[in-house]
């Protein structure tokens, strides 16, 4: 049982160049599926062994899961702090509350002895949702950070917005719609009550739905209205923002970044896992690990780079560069 003792909590994350490889069970299959016959019970924590080892040497923060992170902790280079997803697999999610499951084999107060002060919370959250669900997820992150704020931990939090009547997130209709739930969303996390030090949120506009971005689809938002959209969180919270990249491929995310500058949207920077590393799945599948480490060594740190440059540069009349390979 951990003595509940207050301690000073970390400087803020300000200026976060986060690479995140908190996947669970999903990353697990698709590394089993590129393996192939190679495959071995391994496999995953070598894969994830070899992202903290060479993008913590220029990542400001790596996040790592409860289940593999305390075995990650020592692969880390110096200069970059580890970040703890205090979650169960987040693969497995009830659909019909979606609410997050907390790890079995970790407490909050564990986390410090590790060498571990920030702390990431995710759940599902619809702004316009069922009362008694929205409740009982705001209880939980209430808790979590009451509990941070008990062990001196920087407590980030990510809410993954949804809406029951657009269930679709690809579509139209969810992308003219989402705006408003990240911004709600924002809003309503701010509250002092939820002990929030770091806003973990989702890029506000799909790009495949911008005119002059998407691949031709009808535009949900006019590129000035898709800027509009980036300021509206700066406006709906006062806490520090990073953006996460949900999957999207490299270039959109990069290209997401440099139009939140391009706003002038203030936000504290950014933690990426896919945009980055996705492509390094197939290479793990035939190359192994030796060629796995030399793609995180070239391309990863690459990407890592530019996604760097476009949060911290003015993105004004950059719109036409292409990104890293």
């Amino acid at each position: 049982m951990n003595e509940a003792v207050p301690k000073k909590p970390p400087r803020l994350l300000t200026g976060a160049f986060g690479v995140a490889v908190d996947q669970g069970s999903g990353l697990g299959d698709a590394i089993r599926a590129a393996r192939g016959p190679a495959a071995a019970d391994g496999d995953l924590f070598t894969f994830k062994q070899a992202v903290v080892a060479v993008m913590s040497r220029e990542a400001s923060v790596v996040l790592v899961d409860a289940s593999f992170g305390p075995q990650l902790l020592g692969g880390f280079a110096a200069g970059c702090e580890p970040q703890m997803a205090f979650e169960a697999d987040v693969y497995r999610i009830s659909s019909t509350d979606r609410m997050t499951l907390l790890p079995d084999q970790l407490s909050v107060g564990d986390l410090p002895a590790m060498g571990v002060r920030r702390l990431k919370f995710f759940t599902y959250f619809s702004p316009r949702g069922e009362a008694g669900i929205n409740r009982r997820k705001a209880d939980l992150v209430t808790w979590l950070g009451g509990q941070c704020k008990v062990f001196g931990l920087e407590f980030l939090f990510e809410p993954l917005v949804y809406d029951d009547g657009c269930p679709d997130q690809s579509s139209h209709a969810f992308a003219l719609l989402k705006p408003e739930l990240v911004a709600e969303a924002a809003r309503y996390f701010s509250d002092p009550r939820f002990g929030i030090d770091v806003l973990k949120l989702e890029v506000p506009v799909n790009l495949e739905f911008v005119a002059g971005i998407g691949g031709g689809r009808p535009p949900a938002h006019s590129y000035s209205e898709a800027l509009a959209c980036f300021r509206r969180i700066g406006e709906a919270t006062g806490l520090p923002v990073v953006y996460l990249s949900a999957g999207v491929s490299f270039d959109t995310f990069r290209r997401s970044l440099m139009m939140a500058r391009e706003a002038g949207a203030s936000f504290a920077g950014f933690m990426c896992g896919r945009a980055i590393w996705s492509d390094a799945i197939g290479v793990f599948g035939h190359a192994g690990e030796p060629g796995l480490v030399r793609w995180l060594d070239s391309t990863g740190l690459s990407r890592l780079r530019a996604l760097k440059a476009a949060a911290s540069a003015d993105a004004t009349g950059m719109r036409g560069e292409s990104g890293a390979r």
